[in-house]
């Protein structure tokens, strides 16, 4: 089967950072599903392992990534139950095992859902992974109640990205909370509104200055898909006592967690691939979530976040996706269909 990967970390527009090659396909067994993959889509995760995972040599073989993938499932494995063969999927992978750049994928069922009917596949495609890292930190992190959390407020740090995109729409539909969206672009700035922000604010500005002057000096969650480091400081000033922030961004120094302790205001970090790494009792949590995520499509209670459809699973198109989320500008999914 063909299969796209790197055996060597290169900058997007380097000749090999991407390379075809062709592998055996693989036959499932345990709790495995052999999926024939119809599209994908790229994340920042994408191009960040393939920026350091062969940095500064040379792999024996290309490692395959991708990690959002749409298709039908061809085989199964002998502890399979929730799937036959010949049903639509859709789910986001493990990052300890080869990534959905392929014609066919090995994925554990217990994180994979069922396709969303009444969309296509393009539109299907883009969302898993930024839905369940969305879901997780709204309903699994911070645990936001529509009841007991009603018309509280929550600060979206990137609000046009991906996660960003569809955590706007969750906090909106599913939590009933009043969403603040950080966006500096006209395009931005109006994608967020149309995913149902109340406010979009400009990140470029000083962030206390800008929530005052809608209203909103202090926020009660915030869910940072920005730069945690960077706006840390702001972060411990506007948030609420007794609030709660979550970060899927990481930092490379230290944070001072002192500076929360008189507001007891809850840290959590968030990272979509824990369940599957960990293997955790609770692992086919991320089956139910995404079988939520379609029926909300369906019932077109939150849409896509699909913003650009590049035609046919090539290395061109896969070097032309990881530059568009290497830009930092682009606004939603970019998905590619086989």
């Amino acid at each position: 089967m063909k299969a796209i990967g790197f055996k060597q970390s290169l900058p997007i527009i380097e000749e090999n950072s991407f390379i075809e090659f062709e592998i055996e396909k693989s036959t499932p067994s345990g709790f495995d599903l052999l999926v024939k993959v119809l599209a994908n889509s790229v994340n920042p995760v994408d191009y960040k392992v393939r920026e350091s995972a062969a940095k500064g040599k040379i792999l024996k073989e290309p490692k395959i990534i991708g990690w959002d993938a749409v298709g039908i499932v061809e085989a199964v494995g002998e502890k399979t139950s929730k799937f036959k063969v010949g049903d639509e999927v859709f789910y986001a992978g493990d990052i300890t095992r080869s990534g959905c750049n392929t014609e066919y994928q090995l994925i554990d069922e217990r994180i994979v859902g069922k396709k969303p009917k009444n969309i296509s596949i393009a539109e299907a495609a883009a969302m898993p992974l930024t839905s369940l890292t969305a879901y997780e930190a709204l309903f699994d992190r911070i645990r936001i109640s529509p009841e007991k959390d009603q018309g509280k407020s929550i600060l979206v740090l990137a609000g046009a990205g991906g996660v960003g995109s569809i955590a706007i729409q969750l906090a909106k539909k599913l939590g009933n909370l009043t969403v603040i969206a950080t966006a500096s672009r006209e395009d931005s700035i109006n994608w967020c509104k149309d995913l149902g922000a109340d406010f979009v604010i400009n990140h470029h500005n000083n962030i206390k200055e800008e929530l005052e002057k809608i209203g909103h000096s202090e926020v009660n969650y915030i869910l940072d898909f920005a730069n945690l480091e960077g706006y840390w400081d702001t972060i411990a000033e506007i948030i609420k006592p007794q609030g709660h922030i979550v970060s899927i961004t990481g930092s490379k120094n230290p944070l001072n967690l002192n500076i929360l302790k008189n507001k007891s205001v809850t840290f959590s970090w968030e990272l979509m691939y824990t369940r599957s790494m960990h293997n955790t009792e609770d692992m086919d949590r991320q089956h139910e979530i995404l079988n939520h995520i379609a029926n909300l499509l369906d019932s077109g209670t939150i849409k896509s976040t699909l913003s650009k459809t590049l035609n046919g699973f090539t290395v061109a198109n896969l070097k032309e996706a990881h530059r568009l989320q290497e830009s930092s500008k682009s606004i939603g999914k970019t998905v590619i269909v086989y």
